[in-house]
C-alpha cells in the first residue's frame, strides 16, 4: 500500500465502486434520533434559556442503526444486531428502517423491560440548544446478553466485514466485545470498531479503530491536534490494541496509522457544514464497504471523506446514497469551469481538458496568431466548434508572433488578441503559448480533434501524429478565399501611405 499525504485534487481520482455484493454485520447500540426544531425569538422569563417555538419534529435512525442505514443507502447488504424496546419509539425506528428495504433485522432483540434508546435534540435557528437522552443504564440480564451474542455470531459468519458500533449504551459490554472480536478473528473477518470507551484495551484484536480527536485524547491522555501528536497518540492505541487507527480530525481531515507503516493523511473535503450529527456513522459505513470491496486504504478513505462531506450538509443524522456519492465524486473531480472563453494557463487548461474527457465531451484544439480577426478566422473557428463539444484555442504570444512575422507584428498585443478570440461564441477556452509551434501544448492537452486550415495537409500539421496516435483525428477546415491578417495589414498600410502623399 502506498502511503503519503493526499491532496484535495487527488480526491477526484477515485476508482468506480459497486457495493452490491458486499455484506456487513453491524453490531452495537441501536438508537432513535429525534429532532425538535423551531424559531427562537426571546429568552424565557423563568430561566435564562431560549424559548423554541415548535415548527417541526422528525426522527431518524441513530447509532448502529444509522451505520446500517448508510450501508444500505450505499448499496451494500447489511445485517443489524442489537437491542430495542417494545414501545412507540421502536415502532418509529422500525418504520424508518423499513424505508431502506435492505437491512436484515432478524437478529435484533426486542425487550419489553427496557426502553428504546432515544436521543432528542432541541434545535433553534439551526443551532442545537440541548440534547435529552432516554436510556436504561443498568447492566443487561445474562439471558439478553446471550441472545445478542448468538445473533452476533450468526451475523459474523454471514458477513465480509464486522462493524462494532459502541456508543457506550450497554449493548457491547466488555464480555460481549471480547466474544465478538475473538469470533471474528477465528472466522477470518475484518473488524472495525467505532469506539466510545476510554479503556481502549477492550478493543484489542480488532483490525481497525475509528476514533475522533476527542475520543483518542480521552483514551490516551495525549493531545492529537498536529500530525505528529496524532501519530504519537495513535501509536499508543496501536501498542495497546494491535489495531490500525483511522482518525477523523474535523477540519484537519482524516489520518490512517498502522504499525510499521508511514501515516496516510487526507485533507478534509470542504463543504457547507450544517450538522455533524451522525457523520462518524457515515464514515464508518463507507470504510466498512470499501474495506469489504478490497479497495486500497487511500481509496477507502477518500470515499469516506466524500460521504462525510455530503452528510454534514444535511440536518440531523442522515443517509448518503450511492447516487449522491457518485455525483459528488464526479462533481468534485471536475475543476470548476471558468467563464466561457476565459484566458487560462496551460495547467488549468489541462485540468479542464481532463474534466471534459471524464464527462465524455469531445475536445477540439486549434491555434494561430489571430492578429487582425477576419471572416477566415471566424469560419475556421466555427468549423472547429462544430466538430467538437469544447474548443480550446491557443494564441501565439507577442514574442512568438515577432519571431514568426517580423518586428512590426503583432498589431494587437497578446492580451487583446486573446480577449477578442475568447469573446466568440465558438470558443470555450483560450491559452497563450510562447513557442514557435504548439507541439508541447498539443502534447499536454491531447485533444480529440486537431483543427487547421485546408492549406495544410495532415502530414504537415504540427501535432497531428501525436493526436492520431492518441486516438484523435485531424480536421482540415475549408478556407475563406482572400482572407488573411497580413493582407489586411498591407492594405491598411497602403491606404495610409496614399493618404499621407495626398
Amino acid at each position: 500500500m502506498e502511503l503519503a499525504t493526499l491532496t484535495a485534487t487527488d480526491q477526484g481520482n477515485i476508482m468506480p465502486f459497486d457495493f452490491s455484493d458486499r455484506k456487513i454485520a453491524v453490531i452495537g447500540d441501536i438508537m432513535l434520533d429525534a429532532y425538535i426544531s423551531g424559531a427562537v425569538s426571546r429568552i424565557s422569563p423563568e430561566a435564562p434559556v431560549p424559548i423554541v417555538h415548535l415548527e417541526k419534529e422528525h426522527h431518524s435512525p441513530g447509532g448502529a442503526a444509522n451505520v446500517a442505514a448508510n450501508i444500505a443507502g450505499l448499496g451494500g447488504n447489511v445485517r443489524l444486531v442489537g437491542l430495542i424496546g417494545e414501545d412507540r419509539d421502536a415502532d418509529s425506528l422500525n418504520a424508518l428502517l423499513d424505508k431502506t428495504g435492505a437491512i436484515d433485522r432478524s437478529t435484533i432483540t426486542a425487550v419489553a423491560s427496557r426502553p428504546t434508546i432515544v436521543k432528542t435534540r432541541i434545535i433553534g435557528e439551526r443551532q442545537q440548544i440541548v440534547r435529552v437522552d432516554r436510556e436504561d443504564r443498568t447492566p443487561l440480564p445474562e439471558a439478553i446478553v446471550d441472545m445478542i451474542i448468538r445473533g452476533s455470531l450468526a451475523a459474523i459468519d454471514w458477513a465480509d466485514v464486522v462493524v462494532l458500533s459502541d456508543y457506550g449504551k450497554g449493548t457491547l459490554s466488555t464480555s460481549v466485545l471480547r466474544a465478538l472480536i475473538d469470533a471474528a478473528r477465528r472466522a477470518g473477518k475484518q473488524t472495525i470498531v467505532d469506539p466510545k470507551r476510554n479503556d481502549i484495551e477492550v478493543y484489542a484484536g480488532a483490525d481497525y479503530i475509528t476514533p475522533n480527536r476527542a475520543e483518542l485524547t480521552l483514551a490516551t491522555g495525549l493531545a492529537c491536534e498536529t500530525d505528529s501528536e496524532a501519530e504519537q497518540a495513535s501509536a499508543a492505541v496501536i501498542a495497546r490494541t494491535r489495531a490500525a487507527v483511522i482518525l477523523t480530525r474535523s477540519a484537519q481531515g482524516m489520518s490512517y496509522f498502522s504499525d510499521g507503516m508511514e501515516p496516510l493523511h487526507l485533507p478534509t473535503f470542504a463543504r457547507a457544514v450544517y450538522d455533524v450529527s451522525g457523520a462518524g456513522d457515515t464514515v464508518v459505513a463507507t470504510l466498512a464497504l470499501g474495506i469489504a470491496a478490497g479497495l486500497p486504504m487511500g481509496e477507502v478513505m477518500r470515499l469516506a471523506n466524500h460521504a462525510a462531506g455530503i452528510v454534514v450538509a444535511k440536518i440531523g443524522t442522515a443517509v448518503v446514497s450511492a447516487d449522491e456519492l457518485r455525483a459528488a465524486i464526479i462533481h468534485d473531480s471536475h475543476p470548476e469551469t471558468p467563464q466561457k472563453g476565459a484566458l487560462v494557463d496551460l495547467e488549468r487548461a489541462r485540468q479542464l481538458r481532463e474534466s471534459w474527457r471524464r464527462q465524455g465531451l469531445k475536445v477540439g484544439f486549434t491555434n494561430g496568431c489571430f492578429d487582425l480577426l477576419h471572416p477566415g478566422h471566424i469560419s475556421l473557428l466555427e468549423q472547429a466548434a462544430a466538430a467538437s463539444d469544447r474548443l480550446i484555442v491557443a494564441v501565439n504570444t507577442d514574442a512568438s508572433v515577432r519571431r514568426l512575422k517580423g518586428e512590426s507584428r503583432p498589431v494587437q498585443n497578446e492580451t487583446g488578441r486573446a480577449r477578442v478570440i475568447g469573446a466568440l461564441a465558438a470558443v470555450d477556452l483560450v491559452i497563450l503559448f510562447d513557442q514557435d509551434t504548439p507541439l508541447s501544448v498539443i502534447s499536454t492537452l491531447m485533444p480529440d480533434v486537431l483543427i487547421k486550415g485546408a492549406d495544410y495537409t495532415v502530414e504537415t500539421v504540427v501535432g497531428a501524429a501525436e493526436v492520431i496516435a492518441g486516438g484523435g483525428h485531424v480536421l482540415l477546415a475549408d478556407l475563406t478565399a482572400g482572407q488573411s491578417s497580413s493582407n489586411l495589414i498591407a492594405r491598411a498600410n497602403s491606404t495610409s501611405e496614399k493618404t499621407t502623399k495626398s
